[in-house]
């Protein structure tokens, strides 16, 4: 595809996106922004992977993956492999994120809890759960209950209007860099993390709390 044809259908798509979220456009299409988008690109991504992992290795071009993609999607509803009203949420997705858009699916078909105080209860129960299928010490079940665990604290993320998968993704950058300043403080002392106690390293956490917690309120 050349530069002028590449330009010509990126100012069709920009066509349609004013239309859609115009006056009379799609109501759910004006609501969006850039953030609330990023769960349906990241499916839509997964959902473009597993065409290719369908299909050709290597497509040509930008056009002939997205035929692929739907060629095998409409291969798929003839097959009758797309009867479920969940529809196919990719497999290659995340796991936090797959959760997430099957329960939402769900939700929209009238299965879901009828408020937030429910959720909290099952993640309560599944929690008590959990314990009890560690202290039994099979592994089998505790795995079974920890994934439970896991699908409830994504149903609560939902009630909340947040992503699962986003939140965390922030944690485990929150982590990220607490440890590296443990790790800077230690070398600038001359220590090593088996020659310094937990709650030396405990300490050092705390103040990278802290000192993240003055960056937030500082103007």
């Amino acid at each position: 595809m050349s530069n002028k044809e590449t330009e010509q259908k990126i100012g069709e798509l920009m066509d349609v996106m004013a239309r859609l979220r115009g006056e009379s456009g799609c109501p759910w299409d004006k609501e969006q922004t850039h953030v609330s988008l990023k769960p349906c690109l990241l499916e839509e991504t997964y959902e473009l992977l597993d065409a290719l992992d369908d299909g050709e290795p290597l497509p040509q071009d930008t056009e002939a993956v997205l035929k692929q993609r739907l060629e095998i999607k409409a291969r798929e509803k003839k097959d009758g492999a797309a009867k479920s009203a969940l529809g196919n949420v990719p497999k290659g997705m995340p796991a936090l994120a797959r959760a997430q858009s099957i329960t939402r699916r769900a939700s929209h078909l009238g299965f879901d809890w009828p408020s937030i105080d429910p959720v909290w209860g099952k993640v309560e129960e599944e929690i008590a759960e959990l314990k009890h299928a560690a202290a039994s010490g099979d592994k089998a079940r505790t795995g079974e209950e920890l994934g439970d665990l896991l699908f409830s604290l994504v149903n609560l993320a939902r009630f909340l209007d947040l992503e699962a998968e986003e939140a965390l993704a922030r944690t485990i950058d929150r982590f990220t860099r607490r440890f590296h300043y443990i790790e800077t403080k230690l070398n600038e002392a001359g220590r090593s993390f088996d020659r310094s106690s937990l709650e030396e390293m405990d300490t050092l956490w705390e103040e990278a709390k802290s000192i993240e917690a003055r960056e937030k309120t500082s103007p």
